[in-house]
């Protein structure tokens, strides 16, 4: 029996062990692995998570059990200290010996701390081990009791750096991250993502110092503070360094392996280094003169390795390594694939930027327009994995290819097509090296009925998760494909769907978020989850977001739109487009008084834009005082009812238009929906208000109205289907409140109703039985309780402006009363707009 040495038990060491056991042959080996630490191999992609529970265990790789059951000798808390080529053995810290047949290093890396002045003092910490992250949690637990708001620094703005960051604002630390680059993520990120990354991280609470220097660390025994300069100093209790990696090469000094310049073993792509004999895999590996800090090229290491031992010699390492990443970063998703600076003599790049919502795409694009050559994606990563797909294979992009950005936002839909379409042969997850055809061959060839069991069964996802989206994708399409049952659950909080959850909610009269998810959820909850069943309450109950605002979208949370430059924008509600010329000076006085942008909307509304955080309450008081009340501009609710002037004043006109938009308008204003909602009544078939593309339309005919639903503009307009023709206004209102009850119960969060429309089975003719027939006998119910939301109704302005807690909120200090002087405007067509961004 031929023997194995594995040198470090990290994720990479577990990973070839883990391959290997899986190899037939692999029983012709002996297999002992060394590990320095005293547990066996864990999960440290996501060793933050230790800081939410301190459990150590559920980062586990696999238990000590594991080894055993697979006939490997694990030996932890022994350091190898030598490495004897000629005799093929090793030496430990405990002078014992062990031979090899073939040696495995997968040493790692240890935190490069640079050379700094102080650097030892008590409070300066590395970010490694859960032996690290449990003194960090401690020494902060200590701070916290002599000060409740002490500070901590983190050295270095990469991946690692912002990391830590996030664990010192676990820890209940005031964080700092310092930079020594003029970016943050300089080498995932251009200049414009590091600064809308930065905004973000600001607005979070974390100070970002970039191009410092550190030179010094202050303090006599412990850390005051951090020196960059004679007069350039922060004060903080704690350090954590996180300045990059240097690999863990001294065995191989022993024994006199070649080595690169700057540290790392040298190796082939069979990972040999110059010892035939041994491997060396991982952050310690020098491969095409770079170290690579990824786990998914550390996995392909080890798989490679394991071959070439095994004897398949035709197994070797990808000439090009794809350094492509995605992850989600305290909250924020940030991703960059292929080539993310674009030289000019490659390509061209498109980029699109949203301050307002922190978000920021760019992708670069080959001379010719054809090819995906690489991108930047912040705070919106969502289409990451197939772009990285579209890159990988060479898949065609649109003529435009803009719209790859455009196409991916809001109800534009996606300009490229599902993950289905992608060859079997795509890499889905580069972590475990599985492609399309393995997932869903796990599905349609092994049995598995479920992501958890295909998961199981091919281990994809378990790595970084980066995958986790397009293996969804992959596992419903294929179960739909097969005629098969697909749970789409709404998030990990919650095992059910939108609809599911509203049904169990109404049921058990669950009023609280709090209480929603100690009953039918587990955790704490998430940015999907927390708005979605706020929406679920204020379409049962009316709530407005002044109940719980916490787990309100931004928009709702201040009842107003957020614009560019960090101000508001207030939207009135003029039903059906009538208004008096009285409330029109009312408006032109607010808006004269506060330096408001004022502007026609599409919606027959005034939008006045520019409003400070302090000055809401003031504005929605003297609008409400003249007769006004919240427009729902910020709401996934009704918005407005378009009207013609109908019959009233045009020759044309065989009905009261306005007259009728005012009414539907008043009936459904506040009602909260799965997505927003539009109206529109035109009094003749000339259809001056557009009312075929909206959600709900109405046309006067000879006989009463046609009655259309499902229809939308955007990016993608859709028109209106009928749904019922010549009908009273008494069966308009009875129709509608049917419709968009029972779109309210049944569509998924943020479908609009032409969407739902088109999925419903039995699409437009489905709904006319469910609405008209009463096909399922619910016609009553859902019209009772479309009448009690409208009996429910309460403006959240006038709310918001009486509860003098709640106006204590709209301040853009917790603790001073000042105005944000950052805010600038300039002059435009007589009106103020926000100055350009640098």
């Amino acid at each position: 029996m031929k023997t194995i040495l594995v040198i470090g038990n990290g994720m990479v060491g577990y990973k070839f062990c883990e391959k290997l056991v899986a190899k037939e042959a692999a029983k012709n080996f002996k297999i002992i692995v060394f590990g320095e630490e005293k547990r066996p191999a864990y999960d440290r992609v996501h060793l933050s998570e230790f800081f939410q529970n301190g459990d150590a265990k559920a980062l586990e790789m696999a238990p000590r059990s594991w080894y055993e059951e697979n006939n490997i000798e694990l030996i932890t808390s022994e350091r190898v200290t030598d490495i004897h080529r000629a005799s093929k053995t090793i030496s430990t810290i405990n002078e014992k010996t062990y031979s090899y047949d073939y040696l495995v290093m997968a040493t790692g890396s240890s935190p490069f701390v640079p050379s700094i002045k102080g650097i030892e003092k008590k409070g300066v910490f590395v970010y490694r081990t859960i032996e690290d992250l449990e003194g960090m949690m401690s020494y902060a637990a200590e701070l916290k009791k002599k000060n409740s708001e002490a500070k901590a620094a983190v050295l270095g703005g990469g991946l690692l750096g912002l990391e830590a960051a996030k664990a010192v604002m676990d820890m209940g630390l005031e964080p700092h991250v310092v930079e020594f680059a003029t970016k943050l993520m300089p080498r995932q990120l251009d200049t414009r993502g590091s600064n809308v990354l930065k905004n973000k991280l600001e607005t979070m609470g974390i100070s970002i110092h970039l191009s410092k220097a550190t030179n010094k660390i202050l303090g006599d025994d412990a850390i005051t503070g951090m020196e960059f300069g004679e007069y350039d100093k922060i004060d903080v209790e704690m350090l954590v360094v996180s300045a990059g990696i240097k690999p863990r090469d001294e065995l191989a000094k022993t024994c006199d392996l070649a080595m690169g310049v700057r540290g790392g073993v040298i190796v082939n792509n069979k990972m040999q280094t110059n010892d035939e004999s041994i491997f060396a895999i991982g952050e310690v590996a020098l491969y095409n003169n770079m170290i690579y800090g990824l786990v998914a090229p550390g996995y392909e290491m080890a798989d490679v390795a394991v071959d070439q031992i095994l004897g398949k010699t035709e197994t070797l390492m990808s000439a090009d390594i794809d350094m492509s990443t995605k992850l989600k970063l305290i909250g924020v998703d940030v991703a960059s694939f292929g080539e993310p600076f674009m030289p000019v003599e490659k390509g061209y790049s498109i980029l699109f930027e949203n301050k307002t919502k922190d978000l920021y795409k760019r992708i670069n694009v080959s001379h010719d327009g054809k090819k995906l050559l690489g991108g930047i994606l912040i705070g919106d990563a969502s289409d990451y994995n197939m772009f990285h797909q579209i890159y990988l294979n060479g898949l065609p992009i649109p003529e435009d290819a803009e719209e790859l950005i455009i196409g991916s936002r809001g109800e534009g839909g996606k300009s490229f097509g599902s993950a289905m379409d992608i060859p079997n042969a795509a890499q889905v997850c580069s972590c475990e090296s599985v492609t399309k055809g393995a997932i869903c061959g796990a599905i349609k060839d092994d049995g598995c009925n479920s992501l958890e069991e295909v998961i199981a069964k091919t281990k994809v996802t378990t790595g970084c998760g980066g995958c986790k989206p397009m293996v969804v994708d992959l596992v419903n399409q294929t179960l739909k494909s097969l005629g098969r049952e697909v749970k789409e659950n709404i998030c990990e909080h919650f095992e059910y769907t939108r609809q599911q959850l509203y049904g169990i909610l109404k049921v058990k009269k669950i009023t609280t978020f709090d209480e929603a998810i100690d009953t039918c959820g587990k955790g704490d909850g998430c940015e999907i989850c927390k708005p979605l069943v706020a929406s679920i309450f204020a379409s049962l109950y009316n709530d407005t977001p002044n109940k719980e605002e916490v787990i309100q979208d931004s928009n709702d949370k201040f009842l107003a739109n957020i614009q560019r430059n960090g101000t508001y924008s207030v939207v009135p509600r003029i039903p059906g487009g009538e208004i008096t010329p009285d409330k029109l000076i009312v408006i032109g006085q607010v808006a004269k008084k506060y330096n408001l942008y004022t502007k026609i909307t599409g919606g027959q509304r005034i939008d006045l834009f520019g409003a400070l955080l302090n000055d809401l309450p003031a504005i929605w008081k003297e609008l409400i005082d003249a007769g006004f009340e919240s427009g729902h501009a910020y709401g996934k609710s009704l918005r407005t009812v378009k009207s013609c002037v109908g019959s009233s004043w045009c020759r044309y006109g065989m009905d009261e238009s306005v007259g009728f938009a005012i009414e539907l308008e008043n009936r459904y204003k506040g009602l909260r929906s799965p997505h927003k909602i539009k109206g529109g009544v035109s009094g003749c078939i000339r259809e001056c208000a557009e009312a075929r593309g909206k959600d709900f339309g109405l046309i006067a005919v000879e006989g009463g109205w046609n009655l259309y639903v499902g229809g939308n503009g955007g990016a993608t307009p859709k028109h209106a289907l009928l749904l019922a023709e010549q009908i009273d206004n008494e069966t308009v209102i009875k129709y509608l409140d049917r419709f968009m009850m029972y779109y309210i119960r049944t569509a998924a969060p943020l479908m609009r109703t032409s969407t739902w429309v088109e999925k419903l089975d039995g699409g437009i003719e489905e709904l006319k039985n469910i609405v008209i027939n009463d096909s399922l006998n619910i016609a009553a119910e859902l019209e009772a309780e479309m009448q009690g939301l409208v009996d429910a109704y309460e403006c959240e302005w006038k709310q918001a402006i009486e509860n003098e807690d709640i106006v204590a909120k709209f301040r853009h200090f917790v603790n001073s009363p000042d105005t944000d002087d950052n805010i600038v405007f300039v002059p435009m067509r007589e009106q103020l707009h926000p100055s350009a961004w640098d």
